[in-house]
């Protein structure tokens, strides 16, 4: 049985850090690509970051400031999205969902979505 399992997600201050785990069940992540979306409110959903099938790691969001760190680790079948220097803009449902091999592509080419964690930035 295939599934993803976020968790993490909660209340924390401006300029907290904050670290999410995506747990993934039933299959391998060799062959696979993880990607780690958001949506917040009235907005569309987004890619933050997306991890390959050979490790490799592609920045969509605030990638100068290098506030979001993608990692996974293969032991555990767990790809994790460290969060540093939070804003309330970064309020949000996080979800992840996988995608065969790479990361290039649409949001409509990943599948088996979790059910997301949700990630509130306020004083």
């Amino acid at each position: 049985q295939v599934q993803l399992v976020e968790s993490g997600g909660g209340l924390v201050r401006p300029g907290g850090s904050l670290r999410l785990s995506c747990a993934a069940s039933g299959f391998s992540l060799d062959y696979y690509a993880i990607g780690w979306f958001r949506q917040a409110p009235g907005k569309e959903r987004e890619r933050v970051s997306c991890i390959t099938w050979n490790g490799a790691s592609i920045c969509n969001v605030d990638c100068v400031q290098g506030r979001f760190a993608i990692s996974r680790d293969k032991a555990k079948n767990t790809v994790y999205l460290q969060m540093n220097s939070l804003k309330p803009e970064d309020t949000a449902v996080y979800y992840c969902a996988r995608k065969s091999w790479g990361c290039a592509g649409s949001s409509g080419d990943y599948y088996d979505w979790g059910q997301g964690t949700q990630v509130t930035v306020s004083s």
